[in-house]
Order: C-alpha cells, then sequence, then structure tokens
C-alpha cells in the first residue's frame, strides 16, 4: 500500500454534504475475548486491563476477563439506552466472535440500521502475528468476513484491525477482499486516498486512540473531565471546519464509557454535540463512499501539486 504525504496548506477545502462541518462518528467497539489462548507467552487483550500484570496465555486472568465481559453483559445495553434517547447512531466495530458469541448485541446494532464494521476475528489475537505470513493473514481476514456477512446479512465495506495493529500487508489485502475503508491510520482529521497493488483504491477514515474511554484509565478522567476532553476535541474541529470540512471519532468500549459513574459523559456530550446543525452524525462507510466520489476537489491527483509540500509514504 502507498498514501501520498499532503500537507495541510496543499489541500483544497473539504466540503461535507448538505452543508455540513463537521462529520461526528462515535464509535462501539464489540469485542470478544478468548479466556485462555494456547500460548505461554504473555497473554494480549489489545486493551488496558483493571487488575495489573500480564499472565500467561494458558492462565486464566478472571478479574480483567470478567470486567470486560461487564460490557458485554451490561454496560453496552445502557450505552444503547443512552443512543436510543439522543437519537443518534452509532458506527459499530464487531470481532467476528462477538457475532458467535454474543449474537444478541450485533442483533440489536442491526435492528436499529447500525453500521457495522469487521474488527478481526478476536480481539486477543492480532494480525502482526502474521507479519511474515500473508497466507495467514489473509486467512483471518476472510474468516472474520464469511461470520461478517454471514451474521450481518451483507459483505464487509470496512475493516478495523484488532489494537489497530495491522501489517504491511493488510490494506492490500483489504482492498483485494472487496473492501472500501480502512480505519487503522491515525494521521488525519480528514479522509485521503491510500493507493493497493491491487489498483483498487481504499479510503481512510482514522480511529483515535487519544478521543477514546481508554483515557479515562490511562488519564484518571471522571465523567466531568471526560466530557470536557470530548467537548474540547469537538469545539476546536468544529472551528477548524469554517475553512475545510473534518471529522472527529471517539472510540467507546461498553466495559470502560458503559460503567455507570462514566456513562454520563457519553449522554451530555451527544446532547452538546446536537446543537449545532452543521454537525453530521456519519458512518465510516458514508464519508468513504462521497470521498471516493469527492476526492478530486479535495487532493490533486499525484503529479500536480509536487512542489505545494507532498511526498509519499510507501510499504
Amino acid at each position: 500500500m502507498r498514501y501520498d504525504y499532503v500537507s495541510f496548506p496543499a489541500r483544497k477545502p473539504l466540503v461535507w454534504p448538505n452543508g455540513k462541518r463537521l462529520a461526528v462518528i462515535l464509535t462501539i467497539n464489540f469485542e470478544y475475548w478468548d479466556k485462555v489462548q494456547d500460548s505461554e507467552k504473555p497473554y494480549y487483550p489489545g486493551g488496558p486491563g483493571i487488575v495489573g500484570g500480564n499472565l500467561p496465555g494458558n492462565v486464566y486472568d478472571n478479574p480483567n476477563f470478567t470486567w470486560r465481559e461487564y460490557g458485554q453483559r451490561v454496560g453496552v445495553w445502557r450505552m444503547l439506552d443512552v443512543f436510543d434517547q439522543e437519537n443518534v447512531p452509532a458506527s459499530c466495530t464487531m470481532n467476528a466472535k462477538m457475532a458467535v458469541e454474543r449474537p444478541e448485541v450485533i442483533r440489536a446494532a442491526i435492528d436499529r440500521g447500525w453500521e457495522i464494521v469487521a474488527h478481526n476475528y478476536v480481539q486477543d489475537e492480532l494480525l502482526t502475528d502474521y507479519m511474515f505470513d500473508e497466507a495467514a493473514e489473509r486467512d483471518v481476514i476472510r474468516r472474520t468476513l464469511d461470520i461478517y456477512a454471514e451474521s450481518v446479512g451483507r459483505k464487509a465495506r470496512g475493516w478495523l484491525s484488532s489494537s489497530l495493529r495491522s501489517t504491511l500487508n493488510t490494506i492490500d489485502i483489504l482492498a483485494e477482499e472487496g473492501l472500501l475503508f480502512i480505519t487503522d491510520l491515525l494521521n488525519d482529521d480528514q479522509p485521503y486516498l491510500v493507493e493497493t497493488r491491487s489498483g483498487k483504491p481504499m479510503v481512510s477514515v482514522s480511529y483515535t486512540s487519544e478521543v477514546n474511554d481508554f483515557s479515562f484509565l490511562r488519564q484518571g478522567l471522571t465523567a466531568e473531565t471526560g466530557l470536557e476532553m470530548f467537548k474540547e476535541g469537538f469545539d476546536w474541529l468544529r472551528e477548524e471546519s469554517r475553512s475545510s470540512g473534518r471529522f472527529m471519532n471517539i472510540g467507546l468500549h461498553p466495559h470502560v464509557i458503559g460503567q455507570p459513574f462514566r456513562i454520563r459523559a457519553l449522554r451530555d456530550f451527544i446532547r452538546y454535540a446536537k446543537q449545532f446543525d452543521d454537525v453530521w452524525f456519519a458512518t465510516r462507510e458514508e464519508i468513504a463512499a462521497w470521498y471516493l466520489d469527492h476526492h478530486h476537489e479535495h487532493i490533486d491527483p499525484r503529479g500536480q501539486a509536487a512542489a505545494a509540500g507532498r511526498g509519499s509514504v510507501s510499504c
């Protein structure tokens, strides 16, 4: 895969449809963890734990497993209540094993008409485990996409890797499997095109590891200070979007933001953002499909702006 480095001053203004300025993507991650792994290596869960210490993969870690499972049993339903009350959509990501082991959660999102993005086979398996075995990586991706199609009733259009740890081959494989967008690249507030070896373009619609409920754990945020983090990012991006549209993603995990002492931060942020008529509560597929048709209005085709501060990243 290859993408151009295009400095912000070299880009044309991004004009979202229907006069919107800021696209807000509220991402709920539907994730599933195996109790144990067939390995003595440290268990890597793809996110922080509530009790420290790394146990071997073949040793059951009760507090961390059941803390995460709280999100599946309780937290996600609390979140769905908030989204229903505020009448805004979510963009959901889904491990394939969530569809197998917790189909009620996936059905609830489908019944609401929400976007579901493929998100690896299981959360504790990383594509980087197959950095030097492309066939094995493709097998994980295909097994994930097969279960996605069976459970969602349509083919997946986008992908988020567990822990965003994709390989140098991932985006090329995804394009060859017919996907439209990737969310692993954390490097922008606007969409852009990624070139692939097959010639099929992919649209990058970045996820975020910062405006994310994991910050409540990493930084010791409360409902009040977490709300301020959400609002601070929103206000700054909305002001910048006067000259060129932006998107804002918030990463949400049911076992974290779904706790009763944190959920108010999400509800109050949604209420705050809803005040503004120029905000678009968007899905990634909506953004990617629109951008594929309009990218030439934003960033010149390669070769036409070489003097305007651009280079490339090739992998």
